[in-house]
């Protein structure tokens, strides 16, 4: 790549605590709690040292907030962009993920494998797959490496977005994904990475 990532997941949100899913449109205000603002602002600190030129930001308020947080202690501005939006969970949106996880299983047991695999193929009502997802990152990055060259570039966007944008970016496979989300190494909130 042309460029050098830095992948960062919003700060502890409303959303992480109560233990709701939020996508668009965002159904209530998710902004980020008393952690999410320290975290972020650990973040911002860590970022300090890696002269980064932009920042882009899902336009979701948890994300926003962090990337603001982050903007000011580096001095420069943010950049939204929707393609950077969480999953986009359809009718399911504002609910618990206990309360719909079982849709993509179809009343049986499943692997992680073939419960990722129906992710990627069938969309919640209204919702969209992760392939749609990987799709609208694909289109970020190569829109991203065609306009800019040997920048740093801050990401800040969502758990699953981000570890679609990791797989993207590292060349990984579907089951390297699924292996990544199993074994519990998916960026947490608050969290800066290189890619």
């Amino acid at each position: 790549m042309k460029n050098t990532y830095y992948l960062l997941r919003h700060g502890e949100s409303l959303k992480n605590v109560e233990g709701f899913e939020s996508s668009w449109p965002e159904k209530k205000r998710v902004t980020l709690t008393a952690k999410g603002i320290k975290e972020a602002k650990a973040a911002a600190k860590l970022a300090k040292n890696k002269k980064i030129d932009l920042i882009f930001s899902s336009n979701l308020l948890r994300t926003k907030q962090t990337a603001e947080i982050i903007a000011k202690e580096l001095g420069i501005k943010t950049k939204t962009d929707k393609r950077l939006r969480e999953v986009g969970l359809g009718i399911f949106n504002g609910m618990s993920s206990w309360d719909f996880g079982p849709f993509w299983n179809d009343g049986k047991e499943l692997t992680p494998l073939q419960h990722y695999n129906n992710r990627y193929k069938f969309p919640a009502p209204g919702g969209e797959t992760y392939k749609d997802v990987e799709d609208r990152l694909k289109d970020f990055l190569k829109e991203t490496e065609n306009n800019y060259k040997k920048k740093n570039i801050i990401i800040v966007s969502h758990s699953r977005p981000l570890s679609l944008f990791e797989k993207i970016a590292r060349k990984h496979s579907f089951e390297r994904f699924v292996k990544m989300i199993t074994d519990k190494k998916e960026i947490k909130t608050g969290e800066l990475r290189r890619i």
